[in-house]
């Protein structure tokens, strides 16, 4: 069974089986994506993370399959329904739909007309009527008791038996679904007694579109309306199309083509129809989600990989208007120096204070940047700090705040600072965010970093699951710093999670930084499986051996040893002298388990040892005299942040409050298809304002021509 999983995953994934199995195998045994892409390139012919994630996906719902599929058989059996035929087509079904489809006739259902009918002793005439001969007479059928109390009863029960067969019976079904899925059209239309109600919804009043061709966030659109009684929805092909499919497998009898006819009408509104429409509706919801879930995960990676500033002494500001901004004070590594409470927005005295402050506190930290939350006042309050007169080598920048707050009321927030304001515990968050982007986020919920596209509407399991993949992907690139870390970024590591990430702190705060990643089987709990998992994942930035500053595994030091040593140098010559690297020969090293994507991957590590993959912080500025709305004028020029991005176009920063759309056809000058082709979160562009709408405060951008 496992062969054929792996030939199935592999011809969808146009890869070969054995990269597959090897894949397999690698999961059975407890290995991680990001270790097997990193360190197991040899074994599955350099599968990367999303080929990985893919093939687990795959093979997760192969095994789903046969799982139901056995349950399907036990149940048959259970009930002595299981003939040879039966048992083949059960078998041979490829697909859960499938499947469904061959076992729905049998599945136990409710008292169904049929049913009734069958009771009433009425099957011989259906059956008569499909085949076209009637061995009896119709007023044979009527019974003593009232069941079938005329001829037009008997006939009409014959039909329902005959509407549930056409219903169930598989090559209809699969033809009708056909149809449903290339042809159906969603109709939308208002809920009259909503209709003053529902004025989110009102450009969906009354709404035409094919299915296949609708965008997943007008699908999303669709159904939060329909769910909030503003919409009612059908999406069904033309009618005609289908009883003519059906007809054509079924009205083959000209004797009884009345009743048949009316059977097949009757089977299709009443009983298929409603099905494939569910059915289709599942596979519209399923498929809209998915779309919605890779945008927001896409998103999430652009911000976690975000550049940091790096150990930067760092002032913070949580701005407000009648509270004052919330000042933190931070040392290079995130720990909180001083706090207090400025007021730059409330009238001059007020705000002579403020800078007064402002200044004493730079230069009794050595404050080297300021972060500034983008949220109320934020400009303003950037602008106040700009005019401090502060030394030309001290960044300002503004710091999206989005779940900001979701952190400082949180449980790891409280564990941190349990004495603090919770507004004082946001500014942290602001200051920290600016010297790491990564570090602080993986402290809240991916979904309340305000960068996705229906992400309350989609399944909120399949969205966790894709953003915890994505934070994990993104801690293992970067790597993380052993004696520093957070126990929320220690649990991201391949093969730690959140029970061990808490005994690494423990022990840490315990017995001091480790010194060796040798030291890590000291943690309890901390295993040699997890160990290997993890280890080449960790910085020692100080440690006893250079190596364990850089992505280099463990298992893999014997290796690089031997090659200084074949060089008759050190390992530190190794990793500081390029003339020595290029002199060695990889032919040399390779073996069964080693091969050349390891010693490549070995040799550039070596050459930058703990290399950051982000890009390098560059600080960025909104233009001058333009912090509200109300500043803005059609065809002005501004610089902007890429905020989201979505499948209908992308959102901007440009300073007021307020994000403007840059619609889809507004991202380029030519054709596309996908915006994150053209963008992506927190990218720096160049925008015209197309126009401002000061009653709905909306903004409209333009990339086109700038």
């Amino acid at each position: 069974m496992h062969d054929t999983f792996y030939a199935r995953t592999a011809q969808h994934l146009a890869i070969s089986a054995t990269q597959v199995a090897a894949a397999a195998t690698l999961f059975d045994a407890g290995a991680t994506v990001p270790f097997i892409a990193r360190y197991r390139k040899e074994m599955t012919g350099s599968l990367d993370e999303i080929q990985l994630l893919a093939i687990r996906d795959s093979l997760a719902r192969q095994a789903e399959l046969e799982k139901r599929r056995s349950a399907i058989i036990a149940s048959l059996q259970e009930r002595t329904l299981l003939t040879d035929d039966l048992l083949a087509a059960v078998k041979a079904a490829e697909t859960m739909t499938i499947l469904e489809d061959v076992y729905l006739p049998w599945r136990p259902k409710r008292r169904t007309r049929a049913a009734i009918a069958r009771e009433r002793g009425l099957e011989p005439l259906a059956e008569s009527l499909l085949r076209g001969t009637q061995s009896r007479s119709l007023s044979s059928y009527i019974t003593a008791d009232g069941a079938v109390p005329s001829t037009e009863q008997a006939l009409a029960g014959a039909r329902d038996i005959i509407a549930e067969r056409i219903s169930e019976d598989v090559l209809s079904r699969r033809d009708v679904r056909t149809l449903f899925r290339s042809t159906a059209v969603i109709h939308a239309r208002a809920v009259e007694k909503n209709r003053d109600n529902s004025a989110t919804y009102r450009d969906y009043f009354d709404w035409r579109e094919p299915v296949r061709k609708i965008a997943s966030h007008r699908l999303h659109a669709l159904f939060r309306g329909e769910q909030e009684k503003a919409l009612t929805l059908t999406i069904r092909p033309e009618e005609k199309a289908a009883l003519k499919i059906l007809q054509r497998r079924w009205l083959k009898n000209p004797a009884h083509h009345n009743q048949l006819l009316a059977a097949i009408e009757d089977g299709y509104r009443r009983l298929l129809a409603p099905s494939l429409e569910t059915e289709l509706r599942r596979e519209l919801k399923e498929r809209a989600d998915t779309e919605a879930i890779a945008v927001f995960a896409a998103n999430v990676r652009e911000l976690l990989l975000a550049p940091p500033l790096g150990q930067k002494r760092v002032m913070a500001l949580d701005p407000g208007y009648r509270t004052g901004a919330k000042l933190v004070c931070l040392d290079s590594q995130g720990a909180l120096l001083e706090h207090t409470t400025i007021y730059p927005t409330q009238g001059e005295k007020q705000r002579l204070a403020a800078a007064h402050t402002v200044e004493k506190l730079v230069h009794k930290h050595g404050i080297e940047a300021v972060a500034v939350g983008s949220g109320t006042a934020g400009r303003e309050t950037e602008s106040f700090v700009r005019e401090c007169g502060l030394e030309k080598h001290i960044v300002v920048t503004l710091v999206n705040e989005d779940g900001a707050s979701v952190y400082s009321a949180s449980a790891t927030a409280r564990r941190e600072f349990p004495d603090l304001d919770v507004t004082v515990r946001g500014a942290i968050s602001i200051g920290r965010r600016l010297q790491d982007p990564l570090a602080e986020l993986v402290k809240i919920d991916p979904k309340s970093i305000g960068v996705g596209q229906y992400q309350h509407d989609v399944n909120q399991s399949a969205l966790a699951e894709a953003l915890e993949a994505v934070v994990t992907s993104c801690v293992n690139n970067v790597g993380v710093e052993l004696n520093t870390a957070s126990s929320e970024l220690l649990s991201f590591v391949s093969g730690i999670g959140p029970a061990l990430a808490a005994n690494i702190v423990a022990r840490r705060l315990e017995n001091g930084p480790f010194r060796s990643r040798r030291d890590l089987l000291g943690v309890p709990r901390l295993g040699a499986k997890a160990f290997e998992q993890a280890a080449g994942f960790l910085r020692i930035s100080d440690g006893t051996h250079p190596l364990d500053a850089s992505a280099v595994h463990p298992e893999r030091y014997q290796l690089v040893e031997q090659m200084a040593a074949d060089l008759g140098v050190g390992v530190k010559d190794l990793m500081t002298s390029n003339s020595l690297r290029q002199s060695i020969d990889l032919s040399r090293y390779r073996s069964d388990s080693v091969g050349e994507p390891t010693l490549v991957d070995i040799l550039a590590e070596l050459a930058k040892p703990g290399r950051d993959p982000r890009e390098s912080f560059t600080s960025f500025a909104f233009a001058e005299g333009i912090a509200k709305i109300e500043d803005l004028r059609p065809g002005m020029i501004l610089p902007g942040l890429i905020t989201n991005v979505t499948s209908f176009g992308a959102f901007a920063d440009i300073g007021v409050h307020r994000d403007g759309l840059i619609h889809i056809s507004q991202l380029a000058d030519r054709f596309i298809s996908d915006p994150a082709d053209v963008v992506r979160v927190r990218q720096r562009v160049t925008v015209r304002v197309l126009d401002v709408d000061l009653e709905r405060k909306r903004i409209n951008l333009s990339l086109r021509g700038v």
